[in-house]
């Protein structure tokens, strides 16, 4: 089985953003999840340059199926997948996995393939006509998590995610965020 994720087993289970979704999530979820500015950005007002980013995978790869479905790419298509970790502190706050075709790339001049450490909402927030194009939301048990990941980001209950897809004009990115127990406190 190729491995398509070092964050968790198989793909969440997502809900499509709907009329009333906002008030069935706990409050601080709620603030992360309709959150309409960089997360990065929002973790810095608290934690200063103490917010980092680790690179926990990158490669190319097929996406989980809904991806392919959110970003309306082809079953056989490669894209690039990067998951991370954000915190500060020695606090886990945010794990994320990024879904970027070729077009895409492209499209940014190889910018979203090159990030390294650098937080992706520094770079797509920076594009005039970033759109979001859709939201979706979710809960993860912690068994669903991968146990490095678990122990890493010190996942011992559910936890509350979003999965956005941006439009930069006519080229779309797909970034899945999950709330841990730190980041749901600021």
């Amino acid at each position: 089985m190729t491995t398509r994720s070092q964050l968790f087993l198989r793909d969440p289970q997502w809900r499509e953003n709907r009329r009333g979704t906002r008030h069935q999530l706990p409050t601080a979820v709620q603030s992360w999840t309709y959150e309409t500015g960089s997360l990065t950005q929002r973790l810095r007002r608290t934690y200063g340059n103490a917010v980092k980013v680790s690179v926990l995978w990158q490669q190319w790869q097929t996406p989980f199926l809904s991806e392919q479905h959110r970003l309306q790419i082809p079953t056989h298509i490669h894209a690039l997948v990067r998951e991370v970790l954000l915190h500060a502190d020695g606090k886990p706050l945010i794990l994320a996995r990024t879904v970027i075709p070729a077009d895409t790339i492209t499209f940014a001049h190889s910018n979203l393939a090159k990030l390294g450490t650098r937080p992706l909402g520094e770079v797509i927030f920076a594009y005039p006509k970033l759109a979001r194009l859709q939201l979706d939301v979710c809960q993860t048990q912690p068994y669903a998590w991968i146990a490095d990941t678990r122990e890493l980001a010190q996942i011992d209950r559910p936890v509350w995610g979003r999965r956005t897809v941006y439009g930069l004009q006519h080229q779309h990115l797909l970034v899945s965020e999950f709330f841990l127990a730190d980041s749901l406190e600021i």
